[in-house]
């Protein structure tokens, strides 16, 4: 597998070129890697209208997940969730989102920038804000009571405590009502890379986002867009208009160089570091079990533990801490952990010898009463009308402005253009949130 954008970095900075052009370091400072920190040069491409080494490196991307197309995106899936959105309009310009509650940031921050009308998929239950399993036949349901197909299904999967949706049961039940299935992946790059491969796409989704920095040797804001072989045309032609809407005229090379020669990675020894990992991951799982903690189910890279009676997760976080390990994240209820192939198999060895045995009862799961607001305005004008912040606990009655999220990707306690009522009042207490953004009142 070529590494055409690496390469020519390389070359760049081996030439001695001076830099006459931005950024402003001209490859040198502080960090050591200004050398390959570029920008749109002659014969380096353009991130949005790639026909050179850019293009040919999302190429080698595309065939190595089976798409139809793949974009690159140094913005993180934040980037790509904001035009998968614009991408959806194209077929139904009216048409509303149906999407399951647990959304990112960036979801909601987009429908404000389009203008986009969201009905909102809600669990069965949940005891987690960070959990909102969709059934098929839920969104079956959900889709007969519109009188018009949406312009797409919108779910994360895997969530933040690693729970995944059936995106192959949700994408049969879209396909029947002619729309598109939209997946935020971020969390699940690797997924393609499994010995059963269990990427969205693999799965019959239409349009997904993957942070590549997050189960990828990545750097940080790498991200691919993926369009299926199905899709219409049309939506893979206008990617890159898409990403462009959204993105910065300055994309990082250093970023695109990782994305380049991560490629070089994935068709060379990932899938058998993954076997091992994955592995090695499943003994783990099956050892904490045996020492009294409880592992979730969740997605084959992560590890996620329930905390014990008279603990919290954020309690388990600190032990870790002390003994120089660090989560990805804590609250009262779990403990997650994300590996990949880069960890070392000691550091999984001294996380199971720092957790120790547990002797505790399980907490009892309970279930959350979900504040389904009414929503007194579009997520559009609440957002760009005036805000104030005050204490959650003055919230009762306002409106919502910005969306009040524990962690992304999460359920929003509430959204912008919601009433704030009891129940999110509620969770706000529960979840420690102190202040809200509201809409001002008055003219």
């Amino acid at each position: 597998m070529k590494t055409p954008i690496a390469d020519f970095v390389r070359c760049y900075q081996e030439s001695g070129m001076a830099r006459f052009h931005m950024p402003g370091h001209k490859g040198a400072g502080f960090l050591g890697c200004e050398g390959f920190d570029i920008t749109e040069v002659s014969g380096a491409d353009e991130l949005y209208e790639a026909d050179g080494i850019i293009a040919e490196s999302e190429e080698n991307a595309a065939a190595l997940f089976g798409a139809g197309r793949t974009c690159y995106s140094t913005e993180g899936s934040s980037q790509c969730i904001r035009a998968m959105l614009r991408l959806s309009m194209l077929r139904r310009p009216d048409g509303v989102i149906l999407a399951a509650r647990n959304v990112h940031k960036a979801f909601v921050y987009g429908a404000a920038l389009l203008g986009l009308e969201v009905r909102w998929l809600w669990p069965e239950e949940t005891g987690s804000l960070c959990s909102c399993r969709i059934s098929p036949e839920r969104l079956e349901a959900a889709l007969a009571e519109l009188p018009a197909p949406p312009a797409a299904v919108y779910v994360t999967s895997p969530d933040y405590l690693g729970g995944m949706a059936d995106v192959r049961g949700l994408a049969e039940v879209c396909h029947r009502h002619d729309t598109l299935l939209l997946v935020d992946n971020a969390h699940g790059a690797y997924l393609h890379f499994l010995e059963k491969p269990l990427h969205p796409l693999d799965l019959g989704a239409d349009l997904c986002c993957d942070s590549a920095h997050k189960t990828l040797p990545v750097l940080t804001g790498g991200a691919y867009l993926h369009l299926s072989r199905g899709v219409p045309e049309e939506l893979r032609r206008e990617a890159k208009q898409a990403l462009a809407l959204f993105g910065s005229t300055s994309p990082s090379y250093l970023t695109l160089c990782s994305l380049d020669g991560c490629n070089a990675y994935l068709a060379g020894p990932f899938r058998q570091d993954l076997a091992e990992w994955t592995a090695l991951l499943g003994k783990s799982r099956q050892t904490l079990r045996q020492n009294g903690w409880q592992a979730e189910e969740s997605d084959p890279l992560r590890l996620t533990l329930r905390a014990p009676e008279k603990m919290t997760g954020v309690m388990l976080s600190q032990r870790l801490r002390e003994a120089g390990m660090e989560c990805e994240y804590a609250d009262g209820e779990h403990l997650v952990m994300m590996l990949t192939t880069q960890n070392r198999p000691e550091e999984l060895r001294r996380l199971i010898e720092t957790l120790g045995r547990n002797e505790r009862p399980p907490k009892p799961a309970e279930k959350l009463l979900l504040p389904k607001a009414k929503q007194e305005m579009s997520i559009r004008e609440a957002m760009l009308r005036p805000q104030e912040r005050i204490p959650a606990e003055k919230a009762l009655g306002r409106i919502c402005g910005s969306p009040t999220v524990a962690c992304p990707p999460a359920i929003p306690i509430a959204v912008s253009g919601e009433r704030i009522g009891p129940e999110a009042a509620a969770l706000f207490r529960r979840y420690g949130v102190e202040s809200v953004e509201v809409v001002k009142e008055g003219k």
